[in-house]
């Protein structure tokens, strides 16, 4: 038999594609686990049971096919990102209530999968933070690993213990950073902050760049495997690396430097993990460029004015509002046809 052409690419089911995503994660998550132990391994089960709960519960609901959806994998993905988003030692009910409201409130409420308008991880974590900024803020210092505290910080609750993490629990760079920064004198530098500080290693935070370089392999063996494009994590990185250069030669005394930002907090997760989105994000390939950078500015802008130290989440969810209209003003011109501009005929 001969085949002749055209051929067609088969397009990747949505299994391949998440289960692809999560093995993706896994150098990061195995340098998570090597800094700061096996708490984030028991935060990603917690998660997993409530997302794959709450899409069991909702499809029943729409009168969905359960096995259909609960097996593509989209639940899992959403569950994971919550995990390494949160702190690995935050009590359980958090990543579990956090995971329920982005898969019953920001997920099934518009219509499930494909029709969400925002990233549900980052939703949640929005929700989260402003709702219990305390718990959010508890991060076990790099190094820590003894399990059995870790365990008791996250499920004391459920046998009456108390939470003593004030040993264990150490301020992010990004947060030891900015609140150096904002309440130390005239004379403090970024510099002098760096070098005083168990928090920070050669050029972010103590095991944290390392976590980062994880996800940076896998993103891009994302790219190769062409589960997602070059547009936005290039975008993004580039974008954030930039504005804080710019920042750091105009003022290095209160700016950090391109390496530190790109390579501390959630950088290099939402370059290649959660503004890759498909559904809350651009899809024209201008429009990705614009889209990445938007995040990358306003989280910037966060990260170094505002109240949060990491504005990640919070610049996802602004520039998915923005996402359809970038995508209208970035079509390209149908084959044949004069471009118009949109509202106009």
């Amino acid at each position: 038999m001969i085949n002749n052409s055209p051929y067609f690419r088969q397009p990747a089911s949505v299994r391949s594609v998440m289960l692809r995503v999560l093995v993706a994660l896994l150098p990061g998550l195995a340098a998570y686990v090597w800094f700061f132990g096996a708490a984030v391994l028991i935060q990603i089960a917690l998660c997993s049971v409530a997302a794959l709960a709450g899409e069991w519960a909702m499809l029943a609901i729409r009168k969905k096919p359960a096995w259909l959806f609960l097996s593509d994998g989209s639940a899992l993905v959403t569950a994971w990102l919550i995990a390494l988003t949160f702190p690995p030692i935050a009590p359980w009910w958090l990543g579990v209530a956090a995971t329920l409201f982005a898969i019953v409130i920001v997920k099934h409420l518009y219509g499930g999968l494909g029709q969400n308008p925002f990233n549900p991880a980052m939703a949640a974590y929005c929700l989260m933070i402003v709702a219990y900024p305390q718990l959010m803020s508890q991060w076990p210092a790099a190094g820590f690993t003894d399990i059995s505290a870790q365990f008791t910080a996250i499920f004391g609750s459920l046998v009456g213990a108390e939470r003593h993490i004030d040993a264990i629990v150490m301020a992010t760079p990004l947060d030891a950073m900015r609140t150096q920064l904002h309440t130390a004198d005239a004379r403090t530098t970024v510099a002098g902050i760096f070098g005083a500080h168990a928090t920070f290693g050669n050029i972010g935070g103590r095991g944290w760049e390392w976590i980062a370089f994880g996800y940076l392999i896998g993103g891009l063996w994302l790219i190769r495997q062409r589960i997602i494009t070059w547009h936005i994590p290039t975008a993004f990185l580039a974008t954030l690396a930039i504005i804080a250069g710019i920042a750091s030669f105009a003022n290095p005394a209160i700016h950090a430097g391109p390496l530190f930002q790109v390579f501390t907090g959630g950088a290099m997760l939402c370059a290649f993990f959660i503004a890759t989105d498909p559904v809350s994000s651009t899809s024209t390939p201008r429009g990705k460029l614009i889209f990445a950078a938007g995040i990358a500015i306003l989280a910037w802008i966060i990260r170094t004015f505002g109240a949060y130290p990491d504005g990640i989440a919070f610049a996802t969810l602004l520039m998915n509002i923005l996402a359809p209209l970038i995508d209208l003003w970035t079509q390209p011109p149908v084959f044949g046809h004069k471009k118009s501009t949109p509202g106009k005929s």
